[in-house]
């Protein structure tokens, strides 16, 4: 297995201003909270993330609350942020926040949903 690229503080806080808003770096993770609208949506969320991270074969760390998932996300083979991290918040992002868009046949769920927190 070829050597992973360890990105630098400024690297990685430059990715995510141009890449990844609402995320933060924090004591060398990545990290972003979502709120959820109740404990059954809080599971869902981890169950999804979990379902992508094991097909990408790269595990997030998790914090499940009533209606709060915070996902952390460093290689720690690398020890660090890699390029693995960037792809599979930015899969996390776009499947945590998707809603059905106007003009779909999906109703949507008639509550609050996920959200950035």
């Amino acid at each position: 297995m070829p050597e992973e690229r360890v990105y630098t503080e400024a690297e990685i806080n430059q990715r995510i201003a141009n890449e990844l808003p609402g995320w933060e770096l924090r004591e060398g993770w990545l990290r972003r909270s979502y709120a959820t609208p109740g404990f059954p949506h809080t599971m869902l969320l981890a169950n999804t993330i979990a379902y992508i991270a094991e097909a990408a074969w790269h595990h997030p760390d998790l914090n499940l609350g009533y209606a709060k998932v915070t996902v952390k996300l460093q290689t720690h083979s690398a020890r660090g942020i890699t390029d693995k991290d960037f792809e599979l918040a930015k899969r996390i992002e776009e499947i945590a926040l998707w809603k059905p868009g106007e003009g779909s046949a999906f109703d949507g769920f008639p509550k609050n949903w996920v959200r950035g927190s």
